[in-house]
């Protein structure tokens, strides 16, 4: 196995540290750096934590590039399927002198067990899935007493630096959460006239490059794709319909009957969703756009989608169409019409297909409706656009003129800028 230039720098920045995060866009290989560091760290016992769908992809890793199968003896390795009760028993009754357990994020916070490992390494794919302190997944994490720590991401915060604490907490900052934010998040009180209460918001950023030095004094390296690799271009085009006679009476009343069912905004977050609702799967426009977009070309395309009726018009559309489709979603991971078929198309929901898939088999996606969440956006971007890719990459944004789109659109767009500016490095001033 032969690392990058760009990998065996990450690893240079960070040697003799037991704490770092290598916060490298999307593509850049993570996997391998964060191995390669795990081995050198030389621990005999080392726990990855990921997302369901990457628990096969990091085993099968390890044995393909580390672990010598045909060893059996305690001087050998092995890695362990820790979201299986028979992998899990025999991770910690192993005999192997190192051992290697892999478990997702949606399992940890159900295995109290693991709190008592000792002198073990913690490497934590896609960091950024503990940005909410919080949520039962952090707070397992964060109860963890490991003696090294590598965390990975392309999108450490989703372009909100309030999301970093619980990852600088683990990288050996000791800085409290009050005054993390007294020192570098801007924040405004706000009326709640719903709740009658008043709530923080967050308005701005303050110190950055004092952020950005800290972050880099606690093992955390940053590296952009461009800064690596002559990568494709890539083009972004908007299609944007107009908006429904139902959206616009839905706006105007809070409540509309669509296809028999009664949509009722009667909280903000209940509006919303029903506006995202009506700009996507009610959206007899948009749904005409996403069809002439397919039948535009017959080379392979991927399609991101939210809700599970979007996926369900989206199949019939293409069986109208005789164009043959993989499904990656919650429940189901099929590649099958992918890899064999040229004119496939793909469709991806974002929670469960934006991270880790490499899809450079093709070149086109269309975003039926968009995500809340900026990591997951970004990162979607770079499943075709990443290391292996050599056609330039066309991206059709698909949106409802003058509607709840357009705001998350924007905030996306603003999202990714408060990211980028993160990972720029200002020499000058030797951060």
């Amino acid at each position: 196995m032969q690392l990058y230039p760009h990998q065996i720098s990450a690893l240079e920045q960070t040697k003799g540290l037991n704490r770092v995060a290598y916060y490298l866009d999307m593509g850049l290989g993570k996997t391998f750096v964060g191995s390669e560091k795990m081995i050198e760290l030389n621990a005999d016992v080392n726990l990855v934590v990921c997302q369901k769908s990457k628990v096969r992809d990091w085993i099968e890793h390890f044995f393909r590039y580390y672990i010598d199968s045909s060893s059996c003896d305690e001087t050998g390795a092995w890695c362990y399927d820790l979201t299986e009760p028979n992998g899990f028993e025999m991770f910690f009754h192993s005999r192997y002198k190192v051992k290697i357990g892999v478990i997702n994020y949606d399992v940890i916070f159900r295995r109290p067990e693991l709190l008592k490992l000792e002198k073990f390494t913690l490497m934590l794919d896609e960091s950024s899935l503990i940005q909410n302190e919080t949520a039962k997944r952090t707070k397992a994490i964060l109860k963890m007493h490991p003696e090294n720590v590598i965390l990975l991401s392309g999108t450490p915060t989703g372009g909100k630096y309030e999301n970093l604490w619980s990852q600088l907490h683990l990288l050996g900052w000791e800085i409290s959460k009050e005054l993390f934010f007294q020192h570098y998040i801007i924040t405004e009180w706000m009326e709640n006239a719903e709740f009658g209460i008043s709530i923080p918001r967050v308005v701005g950023y303050k110190n950055v490059d004092r952020l950005k030095k800290k972050l880099r004094d606690h093992g955390a390296v940053f590296l952009k794709a461009d800064e690596c690799f002559d990568l494709p271009e890539q083009t972004f085009i908007d299609v944007s319909v107009d908006p429904s006679r139902e959206y616009r009476k839905f706006r105007r009343n809070k409540i509309v009957t669509v296809e028999g069912l009664e949509l009722v905004g009667d909280t903000a977050l209940k509006q919303m969703l029903c506006e995202r609702q009506l700009c996507g799967m009610y959206s007899a426009d948009k749904m005409q756009a996403f069809k002439d977009l397919v039948r535009s070309t017959q080379d392979r395309l991927i399609v991101f989608y939210n809700f599970n009726e979007e996926l369900t018009k989206l199949k019939y559309a293409l069986i109208d169409m005789e164009r043959p489709f993989s499904i990656i979603n919650g429940e189901k991971k099929d590649l099958k019409a992918y890899e064999e078929a040229d004119n496939s198309v793909t469709l991806i929901q974002y929670q469960a297909g934006a991270m880790g898939l490499n899809l450079q088999k093709a070149n086109k996606v269309i975003y039926f409706t968009l995500p809340l969440m900026s990591e997951l956006f970004e990162q979607s971007k770079k499943r075709i656009h990443r290391i292996g890719q050599t056609q330039a990459c066309f991206y059709y944004i698909l949106t409802v003129k003058d509607s709840v789109e357009c705001r998350i659109k924007e905030t996306l767009e603003m999202r990714k800028d408060y990211t980028n500016d993160l990972f720029e490095f200002d020499r000058k001033e030797g951060l």
